[in-house]
């Protein structure tokens, strides 16, 4: 019950239906804020306790002073959480520990239970092992159920034994497009209430639903956690960027091409930690296909949210996706009531403002290693080829004019690019060359762009144009689709349109992530056996919204995300080097030149198939027995019972050591002292390089682990895929292929020094780690700016916390990184403004001892602490426990400490 103290509580009445609110207009100022702060005010004025959340918090947003810095620290309580199975199976293997840890320390087990609804969407673990052919699909599913049986299971017992714990099983779509087409409620009712809909994800790209005004964003798995056992999120107020829409987009131009502006735009901005909101005349223009598109890229410009408010177009998607007609009409009324209805005029009180006229978005690509990268698809041959050059040695400059391809095939090769043609022979005999830039993968994949019919259907009806004029994929293209929902499987075969996209080769592979994630499964054979053996500069083109080094395929050294017409398009000439908006893509069957322009659809021809062929129906049907799974999945064997049998001989699930020993009350905090350095990184160091993620090799800890426990090579799985087991997980954190680390020159990927032993000898990060906590030195890691961009990776915290890293030295931090450091009871620090490891003179070779720490069991939370070497430098570093929730958590040794003793106490 909430204090009310504003007197806020109303009745809104919508049909024969009527519902509980709390009205915004009853606080002072509520009127000028921004869409996102009036559903924060929403969720405060309906959860004040006079405790943790009081009418000082309230009046605060109120008041909220858009040009401040962020000071005020509230407590957000999410409606509900969302997740995706490689960050949800650990959160489920979290909770059935703390089950038998509340046991061992006295409590009730069942206390362990969601107290928020939390909806698991199993999508990450299949791999595009098979493709190019119609027997893809099932082939895939098959392997997929082989490799994941356990886990499968584990989620299964999961679903019976947790209560508001609800599983989508596989081969049904993408977590972010299930979440908008079906879970999303844009209006929550519950218990007689109606309110807001609001979510945390553990995943980043949980902001596609802001698309539908609905307030959400990615947090680590840690906190995902606590938000299910009830504990609201700490944050401050943020700062809102509004960005304002003006015009529409001219034909040509794509949801895609308009989101890597967006992109581009925001990160010069700078907009980490803050929400962005979309205003102005041109939001209503922007169907909400391209809302969600924006919206899901939120992780790669950097803010917290980027969110739309509601509007007829929220509501026709509504109605167009299967919500019912009571549902759709609470959402209008409540909006309307609330003040969170669009106005196109109204120019509320924003911290920072920028605008775009969408008529000046051009089409685009971004790469080849970040999404902010992003290149004038005209000029992209000409970028390539310098770009190029970062990742081959100049030997074998192509000589004026040479041709490394018959003219029929593929443009002549640019004068003075790089090159290296290897020739190929396929299984069947035939032979064909490839080069440096050679398009390796061409993937339809994410939900960033598969949930956009416009930009799907594009797609399809550039295969039925290649196709009608004789082209097709080049031989060593894999060529994969993977749709987010089986609702776009369903509009292609209606409109006749799939034919064609399996003949250039993009046959269905499944419904999940599959290539953004690293899930891409190998290339052919014979085509990396070519590109290893040439050192070859080969690339990938995706749909995705990730092309982080190393993430997409072991063998692929450049990556580029392009709308998923354009990935048709590259699959087509089968090379970077290929300017295609100039140059021929192939031949017909005439011999005549064929470009782009020629298989490019019309805007009018791309609407009248989504008009005529996408309809209510197919939602729900798509849709409505969702969580029963097919007869594979209810196949499963289950254990029984409220907590869960572990299987000591399981690689897969693992009861993990956060609670072994830990008692009611915590132990102080103590100072570190005698700290050797585990990693010393540059800027931009992601969560893709710490974490662990997409392949597992054979002469890894990883992979060394796994055939110490007889499982074959081939059925390594993914890292992804494994999470519930931490002995994976640790031996593949720091382990990513590109990760430099600077004390150990000249290597790549998981590697250090290790100076428990004479000389500090080059090692597995891991391997140096045991030895490190088995001598009882603590660790820490020193890195440059934006440490921990990319995805919310609750394993990039877990695994720096389980290698015995006590303290990270950034320059600066992404938001949620720094956050789950806390979260897994890591201290982060911060270099002094304009200082880091190189003006200090660190070379990581020193002894660190950290100070000050101690001040934490006062209560209160150092602004710095000292930092000292065992060769004499000494500085105070910035202490980035950011509001004393965080400090909460630091003091009982991580969040999950801290929920499970508060549960036991109450």
């Amino acid at each position: 019950m909430s204090a009310n103290s504003f007197d806020a509580r109303s009745t809104l009445r919508v049909g024969d239906e009527s519902y509980e609110i709390f009205k915004l207009d009853k606080v002072e100022g509520s009127a000028r804020l921004p869409y996102s702060l009036k559903v924060l005010l929403e969720n405060l004025l309906r959860t004040e306790d006079g405790a943790n959340i009081t009418a000082d918090h309230i009046r605060a947003i109120g008041g909220w002073d858009s040009q401040a810095q962020p000071s005020q620290e509230i407590q957000f309580t999410p409606a509900r959480v969302i997740m995706q199975d490689f960050t949800g199976v650990p959160c489920v293997v979290d909770l059935a520990t703390m089950r038998e840890a509340v046991k061992e320390l006295g409590g009730d087990p069942a206390k362990i239970n969601p107290l928020a609804p939390a909806e698991l969407v199993i999508d990450h673990s299949v791999i595009a092992d098979k493709f190019g052919t119609k027997e893809a699909f099932g082939q895939n599913v098959e392997l997929e159920y082989g490799r994941n049986k356990e886990r499968y299971q584990f989620l299964r017992w999961g679903q019976t034994a947790f209560d508001e714990f609800k599983v989508v099983p596989p081969g049904t779509g993408i977590v972010h497009q299930v979440n908008i087409e079906h879970l999303a409620r844009t209006v929550m009712v519950r218990n007689g209430q109606a309110y807001p809909d609001t979510l945390v994800g553990t995943d980043s790209h949980t902001t596609m639903v802001n698309g539908l005004g609905v307030l959400g964003w990615g947090v680590g798995g840690i906190e995902a956690e606590a938000a299910m056992l009830g504990q609201p999120v700490s944050m401050l107020i943020p700062r809102v960027v509004g960005f304002k829409l003006t015009g529409e987009l001219k034909p040509g131009t794509t949801a895609t091409d308009l989101v890597l502006t967006i992109t581009e735009m925001l990160r010069k901005h700078g907009v980490v930690g803050k929400f962005v909101e979309f205003y102005g005349e041109g939001v209503a223009a922007t169907s909400l296909a391209n809302r969600a598109t924006i919206g899901n890229m939120s992780p790669e410009f950097g803010s917290t949210a980027a969110i739309f408010p509601i509007d007829d177009e929220t509501l026709n998607y509504l109605r167009l996706t299967g919500r019912d007609a009571q549902q759709v009409a609470l959402v209008e009324a409540y909006a309307k009531e609330q003040g969170l209805w669009l106005d196109p005029k109204a120019e509320p009180d924003f911290s920072e403002k920028l605008e775009l006229d969408l008529a000046t978005v051009v089409p685009s690509i971004a790469g080849p290693k970040r999404p902010q990268d992003r290149i004038v698809l005209a000029n992209a041959a000409q970028q390539f080829a310098s770009d190029v050059r970062n990742y081959v040695s100049d030997t074998g400059v192509d000589e004026a004019g040479k041709e490394s391809f018959p003219a029929s095939d593929a443009p002549a090769v640019s004068n003075g690019v790089p090159s290296n043609p290897t020739t190929v022979t396929a299984p069947d005999g035939s032979t064909y060359e490839i080069d440096h830039g050679a398009v390796t993968v061409a993937a339809i994949t994410s939900c960033t762009n598969t949930s956009n019919p416009y930009v799907m259907v594009a797609a399809a009806l550039v295969a039925k144009k290649a196709v009608e004029k004789g082209l097709t994929r080049k031989p060593w293209v894999k060529t994969t689709l993977a749709p987010g929902s089986k609702v776009v499987t369903d509009y292609f075969d209606k409109a006749g349109l799939t034919p064609y996209l399996d003949k250039v080769g993009f046959n269905l592979v499944g419904y999940g992530c599959t290539t953004c994630i690293g899930n891409s499964g190998p290339l052919p054979e014979e085509v990396s056996k070519a590109v290893n053996d040439n050192d070859l500069a080969v690339t990938s083109v995706l749909s995705g919204n990730r092309n982080f080094e190393g993430r997409i395929n072991p063998d692929v050294k450049m990556n580029y995300l392009a709308s998923p017409p354009l990935v048709v398009a590259y699959a087509i000439a089968g090379s970077m080097k290929v300017d295609i908006t100039k140059d021929a893509l192939g031949t017909d069957q005439d011999g005549k030149p064929v470009y782009l322009a020629d298989i490019w659809p019309t805007e009018a021809e791309v609407n009248d198939v989504v008009a005529n062929a996408i309809g209510e129906d197919m939602f729900n049907k798509s849709y409505q027995d969702v969580f029963a799974g097919d007869a594979q999945w209810q196949a499963l064997p289950i254990p029984t019972g409220n907590t869960f049998e572990w299987d000591a001989e399981s690689t897969y699930v693992r009861k993990p050591p956060y609670f072994e020993g830990m008692a009611m009350d915590p132990a102080p905090v103590e100072d570190i002292t005698g700290a050797r350095v585990l990693a010393k990184l540059g800027d931009s160091v992601t969560t893709d390089h710490i974490s662990p993620a997409g392949a597992i090799k054979a002469d890894t800890p990883a992979g060394k682990y796994l055939t110490e426990h007889g499982i074959e090579r081939r059925d390594f799985n993914s890292y992804g895929s494994r999470r519930g087991n931490h002995e994976v997980m640790i031996r593949g954190t720091f382990a990513n292929i590109r990760l430099r680390n600077q004390i150990a020159p000249g290597t790549e990927g998981g590697y250090t020094r290790d100076f428990t032993q004479d000389g500090g000898p080059v090692s597995f990060i891991y391997d140096a780690s045991q030895n490190y906590q088995a001598a009882g030195t603590p660790l820490a890691i020193l890195a440059g700016k934006e440490y921990g961009s990319g995805s919310s990776r609750d394993w990039a915290a877990k695994g720096t916390a389980l290698l015995g890293v006590k303290a990270v030295i950034a320059e600066s931090y992404e938001r949620i990184h720094r956050s789950n450091l806390i979260g897994m009871g890591v201290l982060p620090l911060q270099f002094p403004e304009g200082q880091n490891a190189e003006t200090l003179g660190l070379t990581g070779e020193e002894a660190f001892s950290f100070t000050g720490v101690t001040e934490l069991n006062n209560g209160t939370t150092p602004r710095t602490v000292k930092v000292t070497t065992d060769t004499g430098v000494e500085f105070d570093a910035v202490v980035r426990i950011d509001t004393p929730g965080e400090a909460d958590y630091y003091r009982n040794g991580g969040i999950l400490q801290y929920v499970l003793r508060s549960l036991i106490r109450s």
